[in-house]
């Protein structure tokens, strides 16, 4: 490192965030660019361990004392050569990554962490300001054909690299555009959509071809998808919305979270026209879910100008400092603060809604009762604090209690393939179905888990897919972590 008592001297310094009231008044990204020399000093902090315990934070394997090291030192693009070896999208995951790896910081055992996920995000925007991100080498063409179905996460980074190792991708979308919860789910103060476009566009360069409002299993039947291409990945995603099984359940004013931010982000690209009912000016909000969905609910809500919000979480408020049981390098079970929680609203732990009520079919109240675990191991996990009940006046409820698993109901009718016992995809170690030369990568066989997950597993549906294409012991694409910079296998 450029400084060996880095981590000793300099402190842990976040990226500057925008002032709450200029941010509350648009829509773009809350957090600005580090200073260059800020960069460095903070990426110096790395103290370049002989066992980086980051790694085991990491699913992608990122080989982030390399490249910590190369910024600190100034090399830039080498630093991008180290860090684009792992992840296809620096981009998203420098913006929206909740940071594993800096829990798994050796730093974090007994100080700040190295502020990893900035340190990502300034290498990648730095290269693309450079000029050094490009369509990428295109290996000998194949004469196979891949059809990707999803946009997200994994379906964009196994399709990124199966078009690197010369098949024909093509990725099917249900929404009118490419991005899947990128461009859909997640708030534009979080990710504006441009960085989405600036990476799609290279994408289509590299002879990736996007079919969008296509919703396979319908526009298309799946038998004719699987016939007619060499290999098909499943990458839906898991957005089956886990709802809410209450009296009053039925009135209008209560609405999921991903149809609600969804709008926004809409209205947001091509002013298309929101539902009221899905907007929350002059409204009294309550979001159910302490999560990051809810989370995004809380900032959109603000911005639209809310007379009131509310974030409920059935659970109880998480301690401030870790549990005994919750040692490190695991993620910590923490009480955190977003950046939409410091702009306002209230957050309420340990709640449980019993029903709702309203007027004319139109919501009202909430009814809910306090909570607590149950340790009798009898009964359920909460049990209801007597005297504990609470009416809240609500004119919008938003759902945000997260998903319960990818919809394949047409995928089930027309197919054979097998499910586990959640509701998700099986698949094999390979990322293979029951069905022969069709896989399966991300939250669609996962359940709802992270993008840095989504992002690792395509890339290794990926791999394994060009092997069965090829009928090689080799492939030129990487496994994951080290061997993607050094030469794979």
């Amino acid at each position: 490192m450029a400084d060996l008592r880095a981590f000793i001297t300099t402190p842990r310094q976040n990226a500057p965030a925008r002032e709450v009231d200029e941010r509350l008044s648009d829509w773009k990204e809350v957090y600005q660019p580090q200073p260059e020399p800020l960069a460095q000093s903070q990426a110096a902090r790395c103290m370049d361990c002989g066992i980086p315990f980051c790694h085991q934070g990491c699913p992608l394997g990122n080989l982030i004392p390399d490249w910590n090291q190369s910024v600190s030192k100034g090399n830039w693009q080498r630093a991008y050569k180290q860090l684009s070896s792992t992840n296809n999208f620096p981009e998203f995951t420098g913006r929206l990554c909740p940071a594993p790896c800096e829990a798994a910081c050796t730093l974090a055992i007994s100080a700040d962490a190295v502020t990893i996920e900035q340190t990502e995000k300034e290498i990648i925007e730095k290269a693309f300001q450079e000029g050094w991100v490009d369509a990428g080498v295109v290996a000998k063409k194949t004469n196979k054909r891949v059809a990707v179905v999803g946009s997200g996460p994994a379906g964009l980074a196994a399709a990124a690299q199966l078009a690197a190792a010369g098949h024909t991708v093509t990725v099917f979308e249900r929404d009118e555009a490419p991005g899947g919860l990128l461009r859909f789910g997640i708030p534009d103060f979080k990710l504006e959509k441009w960085v989405i476009d600036r990476r799609i566009d290279l994408m289509k360069k590299a002879g990736i071809a996007f079919s969008t409002g296509v919703t396979v299993g319908k526009d298309l039947l799946w038998k004719d998808v699987i016939e007619e291409y060499d290999a098909v990945l499943l990458a839906m995603g898991a957005q089956k919305a886990r709802d809410l099984p209450v009296p009053g359940r039925d009135l209008k004013q209560v609405v999921f979270a991903m149809d609600y931010l969804g709008a926004q982000n809409r209205f947001n690209a091509r002013g298309q026209q929101q539902s009221t009912s899905l907007h929350a000016q002059a409204r009294r909000v309550v979001i159910l879910g302490g999560g990051d969905t809810g989370s995004d609910c809380l900032g959109t809500a603000l911005r639209q100008g809310a007379k009131q919000v509310k974030q409920i979480e059935l659970l109880p408020m998480p301690p401030q400092r870790r549990d005994m049981n919750n040692p490190w390098p695991q993620w910590p079970m923490v009480f955190r603060s977003s950046s939409s929680h410091k702009e306002g609203g209230e957050r309420e732990f340990a709640m449980l809604t019993k029903k709702l009520s309203g007027k004319d079919g139109v919501l009202k109240t909430l009814h809910a009762v306090k909570v607590e675990l149950n340790t009798s191991g009898e009964g359920g996990p909460f049990r209801e604090i007597p005297g504990s009940d609470i009416d809240i006046p609500v004119d919008l409820l938003i759902l945000a209690m997260g998903f319960t698993g990818p919809w394949v109901q047409s995928l089930v009718e027309q197919t054979s393939i097998q499910l586990d016992a959640r509701g998700c995809i099986q698949v094999n170690p390979s990322f293979e179905t029951s069905l022969p030369g069709v896989y399966c990568a991300g939250d669609a066989h996962r359940g709802a888990s992270l993008i840095v997950w989504a992002i690792s597993e395509g890339r290794e549906a990926a791999r394994a897919i060009d092997l069965r294409l090829q009928k090689k012991q080799k492939t030129i694409l990487p496994t994951r972590g080290h061997d993607a910079y050094f030469g794979g296998r």
